[in-house]
């Protein structure tokens, strides 16, 4: 066999090299560096005031003064010509966190990314795929200010971006745009709802009468698992685990009462006092990285730990399009953070006031972290729409989704 031949058989599955450079994700903004930040404060629309006591460890992560970006962008909706209605409506939603949750994000951003789309005109001599990614990439730009991305948002606005560069030259612009609109419907159904519902069916499986099972925090997957439990008409009990500043699990230990499961509230101060009668952990995730970390709310890899000292299998329940090829091994170089005052007060103990006026004391830096990472080790299983798999088979997922999306 000839050497042209051989290196035809070897790189015959290979994109070619320029391809492979578009792939590489862009340098996410570090914010310990002047000149960047500084650019981009020119472009930005959401207007940021640098907070004062910035954690020193977590300088290259944003870090602004909570509070005063809201009222500054609402008084601007009229002014700004270039911004879609809809996806300004979603960013004001995102900063003010009334939308919360990976897949209520991704859902809320996809939508409005349809009325921009739908309401779209090409302008004269402008080609319609070129125009429009322009157009998509100001409105992640503006998303990204008000909330940076989730893991699973930008999985979603590089499969849009992939489609519409594969639209054909010969698509009338009506026809582009609703060919565009039903690939977005269809990505929603297919990735988000319908994945949720086969996660759940292959979840109820490992469920079994007497159990205790816990779970902590509030996923919407874990929640639609629990009720279709007890829907077949399962004996189990919950615990469900919470932590401040949130508390995003009384929300979800209300709906479970209201539907008539047997439920035990605590927090996660208390986890390793009531593992001992957890049959079984359930869990959501914002994502699952290559090297089977799972990224997740603060206070996840707490209870994964206290799980995996008690020998109690965690099973981790995430849809697919949450995967991402990043390799993460700690929670400092990649995370989002949030207001600090709100770990500063206690809810309901007004007497607990000792850092009232904690940022006029340049020695005291108040650190919210919003996302942990999960080592694989203390992962039983991962749950998700191509079925129950190990850690270890994450890249195998990560590949054939990213196939997928060039098929669809």
């Amino acid at each position: 066999m000839s050497s042209a031949a051989i290196s035809e058989t070897k790189g015959g599955d290979r994109p070619p090299e320029k391809d492979r450079k578009k792939d590489v994700p862009a340098p996410r903004m570090q914010f310990d560096d002047k000149n960047r930040v500084e650019k981009a404060k020119k472009r930005a629309l959401v207007k940021k005031i640098e907070a004062r006591n910035r954690v020193e460890l977590f300088r290259h992560l944003p870090q602004y003064e909570q509070g005063t970006q809201l009222p500054d962008l609402e008084s601007r909706f009229f002014h700004l010509d270039t911004m879609h209605p809809a996806v300004y409506k979603v960013g004001l939603q995102y900063l003010a966190g009334d939308v919360v949750g990976a897949n209520a994000r991704c859902v809320a951003m996809l939508q409005a990314f349809q009325q921009a789309i739908k309401d779209y005109s090409t302008p004269r001599e402008k080609a319609l795929g070129r125009d429009l990614t322009a157009r998509i990439s100001g409105y992640v730009s503006f998303l990204n200010e008000c909330r940076p991305l989730s893991i699973s948002m930008g999985n979603a606005i590089r499969f849009l971006k992939a489609r519409i560069t594969k639209l054909s030259l010969t698509l009338s612009e009506s026809e582009a745009k609703a060919a565009l609109y039903s690939d977005i419907e269809r990505f929603m159904n297919e990735k988000i709802v319908l994945a949720g519902r086969v996660i759940t069916r292959q979840a109820v499986m490992k469920i079994r009468d007497g159990d205790v099972l816990l779970t902590y925090g509030s996923s919407s997957v874990v929640e639609m698992i629990l009720l279709h439990a007890y829907e077949l008409g399962k004996q189990f009990r919950v615990i469900v685990v919470d932590s401040r500043p949130k508390f995003e699990g009384r929300a979800l230990l209300r709906r479970l009462v209201r539907k008539g499961l047997s439920c035990t509230y605590t927090h996660i101060n208390a986890v390793s006092y009531i593992m001992h009668e957890v049959s079984r952990v359930f869990m959501g995730a914002e994502s699952v990285l290559s090297n089977g970390t799972v990224y997740s709310g603060i206070g996840t890899a707490c209870v994964a730990m206290v799980a995996h000292a008690f020998r109690v299998p965690l099973l981790i329940c995430c849809e697919a399009y949450k995967f991402h090829e990043r390799v993460q091994l700690d929670s400092v170089c990649s995370n989002e953070l949030g207001d600090p005052d709100v770990i500063s007060k206690v809810p309901g103990r007004l007497d607990v006031n000792y850092l009232d006026n904690w940022t006029s004391n340049d020695n005291i830096q108040l650190l919210n972290l919003m996302y942990d990472a999960t080592p694989s080790d203390y992962i039983s299983m991962i749950i998700t729409d191509y079925g129950m798999i190990p850690t270890t088979s994450v890249p195998v997922i990560v590949r054939e989704y990213g196939r997928e999306h060039l098929l669809i």
